[in-house]
Order: C-alpha cells, then structure tokens, then sequence
C-alpha cells in the first residue's frame, strides 16, 4: 500500500478560512461543516488554518462579497494572526478577489482554485496533469487583470496609452494559445483512451465503477477487491487518476473494477469539462457502487451531492448499488438508504472487508438481471468459443455431438451478439 510524504509544519503556509452564508443560498451542506470540509481541503493542500471567520450576509458586496465591517475586522485580525493567504469558501468574482487581496494585502483564494491546487499536487499521470493545468488555466484567464494592475492603470486617451495593456493582451494571448495546446494533447490523449475503452468494449466485460464522496474509501475497497495498490490516505482527493483492474465475481464470472476521483460539494465546473474523458469510464460502467462514508454526520447530504454530480456528468440512469461504509466504526444500526437508482444497500467495512462477500453476490445479483440465455451450436471450427463462453459468461448446459457442442449459456447481451455474428460468418446455426 503507497502512501504519500507528509509536508513538514514549519513548511506549510497559514491560512485564513472565510464562510459567508448567502442570501436565499440552496446550500445542501450547513456552513459550518462546509467550513470543516474546507479546513481539511486546506490541510491536504499542505496549509494549516490558524483562524476561521462567518458571516451572514443579507446582500452580495459586488467588491468584497462580505460587508464593510467584516473586511475591515477581518483585516485587523490577519496583523495578529500573520497568515500567509485567506481562503473563501464561496467562488469570487475577478473584481472581488481583487479588492480583497488589496484590503488584506495577502493572498486572496476561493474555494475552487484550492481544490485545484490540490488536483495539481495529487495528479500523477500525464493525462491527469494536462487535465488539472487546463482547468486551471481557463479559471485563471479571466484573473489575469490583478497581475498588471500597476500598468493598465495608465488608461485610454492621447498620452496616456502606454506598454500595460499590451503586456496584459499579450499574456493573454499566450495563455490562450496553451489551453489550445492543452486541448489538443488531450484530445490525443483522449482518443487513446477511447481506442482502450472499444477494445474492452470487444472483450466483453461488464464494468463496475467505484463512485462517491471523497475520503469515502473507494481506493481502500479497491485495494481490497483488487490488489490494485492504490494509494490510501485520511485524506480529501488523496488519489485522483483512474485504476482500472479485474476481478473475478464468487460465481467465476470476470468484470472490470475502475475507480475514479471522488466528488465533492461544489466541485469546481472547469474540472468537470476538463476531466470528462476520465468521467467517461463512470458513465459507461453497467453498475455504479456508490460507497458512503456512514462516519460522517452528513453522509446523508454527501448521498445528494454525489447523485446530483453524477446527473451532471450523464451516468443519472446507470444502475447502482448503495454502499454504506466503515461500517466498523459505527454502534448505532444504520439507517436504510437510498439512491435515485439504488438497487440494493450492502453495507461493509472496506479496511476490515466485513460485508464484502454480500456485495460481490448482490453485484452478480444485479450483472445477471441484463444478461440473457444464449443456446448455440459450436461447430469444431469454433470450439474455442466455448473457452470465451466459461470465461466470460455462465455455462448452463453442454452436450457433446459428432458435429459439434451445443452450448446453453447466461451471457451479456454484448457476449451474445459478438458470438452470434462470428457464428453467422462461419456459416453455424443457433438453437433454439
């Protein structure tokens, strides 16, 4: 099991978090446990939070989103506390984050651009990178003004034109031409992925994709299932490229595991579109195994926001299983839960693999209900389809002839088409 180095307190930055509650705000998670995710998004950034400020606003600041009286309070309070950066929890605006960076004169970031440095920190492969560099850069272009602001203050009008603008045209210009340069490495990357997801397409296993709130233990029942060797920290976004492996189901059956980044409340929109490709291995699964975090006091909100990321992404109708977990932490009975497509809630301890042999029975429970019974005639032209047939799907019957085998197997419908089509290319009969 990999685990990651841990920064050093003395090397890690100070940070200020700021919470505001929103006029009329459809908030799915409370502010102050939004403010504790923050905290710990903070620390897996490398930061530690040395003060916390809220407040409630009746109306938006166009400038500072926060009040007068707050900034100013806030500001008093940074030359005792020293810290080197201020975290909102609510995405600013450009102007805003300008006016706050000059009213505190520190650093100014919002919650989005903190989940991002993190992806920046944690991506590994070379996809995973391009990915978190595009969305940062098209979160960054609009921000571009605070770098020059000493320059484009020289404004419009005879005499007053001068070299600012040009440079901050130019910078533009430049982070322009690299997301289009981004765009296309990825596309490349893009269609090598879709070129390995077709041939796994050719060799018929069901996918079952791990999806849930962060920290939820997707990697550990990953590790658990697989040995894929993921790595495992108490971390939010401790592992973020896909892992696709295989597992063989108790009935003997193979189906494709893959594991993806985890999602999170107000996941950034910039991530989304530049992690689609990788989502692609989530909206393509037959089965979702969406794990819940039944320790945290808000897995019932955390269920809301993961359903409601993945409506975004376009995997709402996949099937799935609800999946309560570290389960060995918790004395009190669980409450039954429910997704918008749960077919089951198999509860289970992923770190002690409690539950883990009910939820490989109901998934083979759930793979089956798609299937379909496929009675063939394999003429000795085409034994070796009878191998393809036991690997991949469930042989009821066979019967040994002079001419061939009659073979009656429970198959997906992928298998039994790809096996009818090589069947009528040989010239053999299906029967009835």
């Amino acid at each position: 099991m990999k685990r990651a180095q841990s920064i050093h307190p003395r090397l890690r930055e100070r940070a200020v978090l700021v919470g505001v509650e929103l006029p009329s705000a459809d908030r799915r998670v409370p502010l102050k446990c939004s403010l504790d995710e923050l905290d710990k998004l903070a620390q897996s950034a490398g930061a530690v939070v040395v003060g916390v400020f809220t407040q409630q606003v009746r109306s938006v600041n166009p400038a500072t989103l926060i009040g007068r009286g707050k900034v100013e309070e806030i500001r008093e309070r940074l030359m005792e506390l020293k810290p080197d950066l201020v975290v909102f929890d609510e995405d600013l605006a450009p102007a805003q984050q300008r006016s706050l960076e000059s009213a505190f004169r520190i650093r100014v970031i919002d919650r989005s651009q903190l989940i991002l440095d993190i992806f920046a920190q944690r991506a590994k492969s070379n996809e995973g990178k391009l990915q978190v560099e595009l969305a940062q850069l098209a979160y960054a272009l609009p921000r571009l003004t605070r770098r020059w602001t000493h320059l484009s203050r020289l404004g419009g009008g005879i005499g007053t034109r001068g070299p600012g603008e040009t440079q901050l045209e130019a910078d533009r210009r430049r982070v322009r031409e690299r997301i289009g340069t981004l765009k296309r490495r990825l596309a490349t990357v893009e269609r090598t992925r879709a070129l390995q997801r077709g041939e796994r397409t050719e060799v018929p296993y069901p996918t079952v994709g791990l999806v849930g709130y962060t920290n939820s233990g997707k990697s550990t029942l990953m590790n658990a299932l697989t040995q894929a060797g993921v790595v495992v920290e108490d971390k939010l976004f401790a592992t973020l490229d896909p892992t696709i492996r295989c597992l063989r189901l108790p009935n003997g059956e193979q189906v494709m595991v893959v594991d993806t980044v985890g999602f999170i409340n107000k996941i950034p929109h910039a991530l989304i579109q530049a992690f689609k490709s990788t989502l692609e291995e989530v909206t393509t699964a037959d089965l979702l195994l969406h794990l819940v975090d039944v320790t945290h006091p808000l897995y019932e909100e955390q269920i809301q926001v993961v359903e409601a990321v993945l409506r975004e992404i376009g995997a709402g109708d996949t099937l799935r299983l609800v999946v309560p977990n570290k389960i060995d932490a918790v004395e009190a009975p669980l409450p039954r839960l429910a997704g918008d497509r749960a077919l089951d809630v198999c509860p289970i301890s992923a770190l002690t693999g409690k539950g883990i042999d009910r939820l490989l029975h109901a998934v083979e429970r759930v793979l089956d209900q798609d299937k379909e019974r496929l009675r063939v005639h394999l003429p000795p032209s085409q034994a070796h389809l009878l191998f393809v047939l036991r690997q991949r799907g469930r042989i009821l019957e066979e019967e040994y002839r002079e001419d061939g085998i009659v073979v009656t197997a429970l198959v997906t419908p992928k298998l039994a088409g790809q096996v009818r089509k090589r069947l009528r290319e040989s010239g053999s009969t299906l029967r009835r």
